[in-house]
């Protein structure tokens, strides 16, 4: 009877969890304001200037999320989170939806009460080192003591390598981001070890950039994405068709200079996309001109990945695997009908 009494209780836990946590998309148009989780110390990617204004590509898909379902973009609250308390300020219903370097990985879908819903950015690890010490690949690194987030999968992909490899090294783990490149400048490690994409938006942030390199190798797949919690499919397709249709536009010239233009297109597809046809608005929940917002005010995928790590920005990073799919990419977006 005991036994049976636990398995209920347990039971109407979860389903008051799920309750709860279906009300997402409620609560946000309740409260006026998308609250998003994210890192607070990687250029292009998120990061405050100044008078705490935020900017970059993850911060730009949560204004388009906003966009969605508020009609405008700017009604966020960005929420900085540590690698280490990311998910559990999403576990606990701290912040409504997730968009930090986060990468997608088994484990974290079925054993942290989340779902990622979908890939923004196509990654992998790799390794900073200093330019006088001459060394152009990974394998030389043996011996080598490595500054690593913790909290991250670095530290698991870093000893699957090694491990296969036969080399030995030993890590340096900080909370945050920030504090693991302050230790690389100060010389507290030998290397640097994270995603490429933060390797290189560090190293344009360091007093001496030109003398680290990033190395070529890659030893991991970091497929980084939003999430959201478990439970709520709702905003889970709305976390997720976000982003698709910000891939769609790209991939039929859709702009956020020509959108309006654009909804007199007879291309049956784009009247699609953009809610001339179809129902996609009313079977989110959304308005009918909740992609047009989206487009317009936050930009296609590519605009956004152009401006804040692309040929637009500082960091002038390579399509590479994430160029549209007819392009040699891996961005491919289902079909909006």
């Amino acid at each position: 009877m005991q036994a049976i009494l636990k398995g209920l209780m347990a039971a109407a836990v979860a389903l008051a969890a799920s309750n709860a946590s279906a009300a997402t998309i409620e609560d946000v148009k309740k409260n006026g304001i998308l609250t998003c989780g994210t890192n607070s110390a990687t250029a292009g990617f998120s990061l405050p200037d100044n008078e705490g204004k935020w900017t970059g590509f993850v911060v730009d898909y949560c204004r388009a999320v906003a966009a969605a379902v508020l009609g405008d973009a700017q009604k966020v609250r960005f929420i900085p989170l540590t690698p280490k308390d990311r998910f559990t300020a999403l576990q606990s219903g701290e912040i409504d939806i997730l968009a930090h370097n986060a990468t997608w990985t088994s484990s974290r879908d079925t054993s942290l009460g989340i779902l990622f819903a979908g890939t923004y950015f196509y990654d992998g690890q790799g390794f900073m080192v200093r330019k006088a010490e001459n060394i152009g690949s990974a394998k030389d690194l043996d011996g080598a003591s490595i500054c690593v987030t913790q909290g991250t999968t670095t530290e698991l992909n870093l000893a699957d390598y090694f491990r296969s490899h036969s080399i030995s090294y030993s890590t340096v783990g900080f909370a945050d981001e920030e504090a693991v490149v302050k230790a690389y400048e100060e010389g507290r490690c030998d290397v640097l070890s994270a995603d490429s994409s933060t390797l290189n938006a560090s190293r344009q942030r360091m007093a001496n950039s030109d003398d680290s390199i990033v190395l070529p190798e890659l030893i991991s797949k970091e497929p980084l994405g939003p999430a959201v919690r478990q439970g709520d499919d709702h905003w889970f397709n709305v976390a997720k068709w976000t982003l698709l249709v910000m891939v769609s536009a790209e991939e039929l010239g859709v702009t956020s200079q020509n959108v309006d233009e654009m909804k007199s297109s007879e291309n049956p597809n784009i009247r699609r996309l953009l809610g001339v046809e179809g129902s996609i608005g009313k079977d989110l929940g959304l308005a009918d001109t909740w992609s047009v917002d989206v487009i317009k005010q936050v930009g296609n995928y590519g605009e956004v990945f152009d401006r804040n790590i692309g040929k637009d920005s500082p960091l002038k990073m390579e399509r590479g695997l994430n160029a549209l799919w007819n392009q040699g990419g891996l961005q491919y977006a289902p079909p909006v009908r």
